[in-house]
């Protein structure tokens, strides 16, 4: 599980709380206020339910349903690993150099990874160099295409929020304008007004905008572990040695990761 997300939503959600609830002249915590103060049930249908609308109205239904189960994968740690991927490649680059491209066909049968398991087919039926770069990236970048419709729905969905947090406050100043007989009235009207552009905020700030972003690192790592199979299967199907290989795909890597790559993990430093 990755616990960043998770920690980042609770402790958002605490602060939001602190401010609500602490009182710095008694020095207290006031919970009352929270309901009485920050919870109305029509700022959150005309928020919640006209940016839940806008977005779903801009996206296809099985892309919707997708977005919203993509929620879950913020929370897990990604299954892609550079510094594993390049050590599947060196062992296959093993493999092929003494034993022959042939050989890789057997290996493949315990690789987990599909992409890497096409891939290793490909050279190993003995298909053009060129084609399996074009098949490899076509497959690629439909996979990201993939992954980039359900960023942009929270993105979105983030931009929506507070456009609708506004529809709302405007809608309560009309309200409160058409009725100025009570003076003291006004205060509290314009509370309830605001309130929906603070929910329009919080949608944005506190839900959609790090959701994305979070999406996007994970598709970004996935990216480069694809870019680093592409590369290496290439590699081997030109018969380049192992280490030279390694060398080229630990390009990928941070410098931190290369070192830890090279200090002897499982299939580091590639034979001769």
């Amino acid at each position: 599980m990755d616990i960043a997300t998770l920690f980042g939503l609770v402790i958002g959600i605490l602060m939001m709380i602190f401010g609500m609830t602490f009182n710095t002249d008694l020095g207290t915590f006031q919970f009352n206020v929270i309901t009485e103060s920050f919870i109305d049930i029509p700022s959150v249908l005309i928020t919640l339910g006209g940016s839940l609308c806008g977005v779903i109205g801009c996206n296809k239904l099985p892309d919707t349903i997708n977005s919203f189960k993509a929620f879950a994968l913020t929370f897990k740690q990604p299954k892609a690993d550079a510094a594993e991927a390049i050590r599947n490649i060196i062992s296959m680059s093993n493999i092929a150099r003494k034993e022959g491209l042939l050989a890789l066909e057997e290996a493949a049968n315990g690789v987990e990874d599909e992409f890497l398991k096409k891939g290793i087919m490909l050279v190993v039926d003995g298909t053009d160099p060129e084609l399996v770069r074009g098949i490899l990236e076509t497959d690629l970048t439909c996979i990201e295409t993939r992954h980039k419709t359900v960023i942009a729905f929270y993105e979105k969905w983030g931009a929506l929020g507070p456009a609708w947090g506004m529809i709302g406050t405007l809608i309560g100043l009309i309200k409160m304008l058409k009725d100025l007989s009570d003076p003291s009235s006004i205060g509290p009207n314009m509370a309830v007004a605001l309130l929906t552009t603070f929910y329009g905020s919080v949608i944005a700030n506190w839900l959609c905008d790090p959701t994305a972003s979070k999406l996007k690192v994970n598709n970004d790592l996935e990216m480069m572990v694809k870019e680093i199979t592409v590369e290496g299967l290439l590699s081997i199907q030109a018969g380049e040695n192992p280490r030279v290989i390694e060398e080229k795909l630990k390009s990928f890597l941070a410098p931190s990761a290369r070192e830890e790559l090279s200090g002897g993990g499982p299939g580091g430093g590639g034979g001769e």
